[in-house]
């Protein structure tokens, strides 16, 4: 898996990002033509190299043509915009889950109603490009999860906006940062705007420490100020984790029976299979007195408990079933069909982390084949192996 660390020990706004992901080998060429998608108008996308005390970075902008007039735009306005593109589903929908986002602060931080409320810088061509490309971007580097470090932000200035002299960080800023880790440094700059922190509460899955993974790239991307107090940039990480086996939960149901016909033991496990367990198997165990007893034992998912306690009542002697949860790990597993100079045969193919993969074609199946070609099963085996 893929993933994204960022490090936002100086903040972070859209350019930032963007600015980041490009230094860590995005690729511009690409960036554009997806956003070329988009049904806007009078802008070009610069990114260069520059440096913040003394640390080299990446420095995204988006330039917009002193001939073209910024309207302010309504969230339903933005939301049309994206919808007309003829970017990918999932692309869309993931930039107008952070636009909504954005919708809601501004909404509150105002107190007006988020279907009337103009934004204002937030809703200009380049905060659309810096958002709509940060959800292209991550596509582009088939990035799956994305975690942060603890975000600094700075209090101690102001900034001046279209709606006014605002306390910084940017109320719309700190309404998104709501529930996540903070570090503060007292500064006059802002460190996280509105788009930065709509960034982060819409793409983040986590915030913890660097994450357990193989590092394969790192960028730095800049910020608009050369601070003196610490390099205006965020740096962002992207690695690799090893395959995961799968986990689940199960739970396990089991019942001590001495005093039962061993006949009836096939038409009881037929039944449980039927009705969704997952395994039924049977142990000789030694009861009181010396008895020879079963233990019988049916791994079952959660909600089908009662269902099969009942079945297991019913079709048993049985007055008590132990039950409890357990954890379980797994391969991935896939049914392929196989053509073999038999027939056709359903192999399962099982696979997990460190080259693990296993093929076990289906039973039934080989039986079948067995027997209508008058061979021996293992035969029938033993082709499927030399075919996979």
């Amino acid at each position: 898996m893929k993933i994204l660390y960022l490090d936002c020990f100086s903040g972070i706004s859209g350019d930032m990002f963007l600015g980041s992901l490009i230094d860590a080998g995005l690729d511009v060429i690409s960036l554009k033509r997806q956003l070329a998608k988009l049904p806007l108008k009078g802008y070009k996308i610069t990114s260069k190299k520059v440096k913040r005390s003394g640390i080299s970075a990446t420095k995204f902008d988006v330039v917009v043509d002193k001939a073209v007039r910024e309207k302010e735009r309504t969230l339903k306005d933005i939301i049309t915009l994206i919808e007309r593109s003829s970017l990918d589903k999932d692309i869309k929908t993931g930039a107008i889950g952070i636009f909504n986002r954005l919708g809601r602060a501004e909404s509150h931080v105002h107190g007006e109603s988020i279907k009337h409320m103009h934004f204002h810088e937030v809703g200009d061509t380049d905060s659309i490009i810096d958002i709509v490309g940060a959800v292209i971007a991550l596509k582009l580097l088939k990035v799956e999860k994305v975690y942060s470090s603890p975000v600094t932000v700075g209090f101690g200035g102001t900034i001046m906006t279209r709606g006014g002299n605002l306390p910084l960080p940017a109320p719309a800023a700190l309404y998104l940062l709501k529930g996540m880790p903070l570090a503060h440094i007292d500064t006059a700059k802002e460190l996280v705007t509105p788009t930065g922190a709509a960034l982060l509460s819409g793409l983040v899955d986590g915030f913890s420490r660097v994450p357990n993974f193989i590092l394969k790239e790192t960028g730095c991307g800049a910020g608009a100020n050369d601070t003196k107090e610490r390099p205006n940039c965020l740096r962002a990480m992207i690695g690799e984790t090893e395959e995961a086996f799968i986990e689940d939960r199960i739970y396990v149901l089991e019942a001590n029976i001495d005093d039962m016909n061993p006949v009836d033991y096939e038409h009881l496990t037929e039944t449980l299979f039927k009705e969704g367990a997952l395994d039924v198997y049977l142990v000789p165990i030694q009861m009181k007195k010396t008895r020879p007893g079963v233990l019988f034992t049916v791994l079952a998912n959660k909600a089908d408990l009662d269902k099969l306690s009942a079945i297991i009542f019913n079709g048993s002697t049985t007055i008590g079933i132990r039950y409890y949860e357990t954890a379980r790990k797994k391969l991935k597993r896939d049914f392929v069909k196989v053509k073999t100079r038999f027939g056709d045969i359903k192999v399962k193919v099982s696979s997990g982390p460190r080259g693990i993969r296993k093929a076990i074609p289906e039973y039934e199946d080989c039986k079948r084949l067995a027997r209508a070609n008058n061979i021996p099963i293992s035969r029938v085996r033993g082709e499927v192996e030399r075919v996979i």
